[in-house]
């Protein structure tokens, strides 16, 4: 079976595939290296054979992550990396090493699914978007403050702001002006990340007019689901674009 990772900067997502490389039977997202092997100790279930990964941390701590691998499994270990070109997508940045390749992986991925001109969103701890044409060209993108670091910076600045996960939840069933700190902090940062959306839709839009695909993922991809309800929501699209960038026979 193969172990896929992708190694963000808060969490790593996890899932194994039977041997065909295709069919997941089992994934989830872990908080630390630790997490992660607790999730796979029973060796003798996923019989782990093969492991593809993309990491955006450093690497020391990928290097540590990939010698417990091969230490707890003896696995085989492929990390991707930076490309110029792959599969008909060319990188945008001027120096194509500094695109996070959770990005690269992500935008290869749409294209792929796309056959065409798409807009990637993807809602992490940070949010990215990126424009690709449909012959491949890369336009570039953008980077905000995910929901996690927004609520996050205002409860760490400002002293009076204190809530659980739990209230936040609660506090976004409704996008009405709030009436308790959790309330109008949660929906203020949730008008934020929604207005972040509809510019990028915008900017497609003068792009390619409505010859485009939108694809939505990452962990809040459902918070903004209903701001663009033809999109495409792939929660593992970075996986699609890791399988491409590290085929496994």
């Amino acid at each position: 079976m193969i172990l896929e990772l992708d190694c963000g900067n808060s969490f790593i997502k996890w899932r194994v595939l039977r041997s065909d490389a295709v069919t997941p039977i089992e994934g989830g997202v872990v908080s630390s290296d630790g997490d992660l092997l607790v999730s796979l100790k029973d060796a003798e279930k996923f019989q782990l054979k093969k492991c593809r990964l993309v990491s955006v941390r450093t690497p020391e701590e990928t290097d540590s992550l990939v010698a417990m691998l091969v230490n707890a499994f003896g696995v085989s270990v492929v990390r991707a990396i930076p490309t110029r070109e792959m599969a008909g997508v060319r990188n945008g940045y001027e120096d194509f090493e500094r695109l996070g390749l959770d990005r690269w992986l992500a935008l290869l991925g749409g294209y792929h699914l796309a056959a065409g001109a798409c807009l990637v969103l993807d809602f992490g701890t940070a949010i990215t978007a990126d424009f690709v044409a449909a012959d491949g060209e890369h336009l570039g993108g953008f980077i905000c403050p995910g929901m996690p670091l927004m609520r996050n910076q205002l409860r760490t600045h400002t002293r009076r702001i204190r809530y659980d996960d739990t209230a936040a939840e609660r506090a976004h069933e409704s996008l009405a002006p709030g009436r308790t700190t959790v309330e109008a902090v949660e929906r203020g940062c949730l008008l934020m990340l929604r207005g972040f959306v509809l510019t990028q839709l915008e900017l497609a839009r003068q792009y390619w007019g409505q010859d485009f695909v939108v694809f939505l993922t990452g962990g809040d991809a459902n918070l903004v689901s209903g701001v663009v309800p033809g999109a495409r929501v792939v929660p593992d699209l970075v996986f699609v674009g890791l399988a491409m960038a590290c085929p496994l026979s």
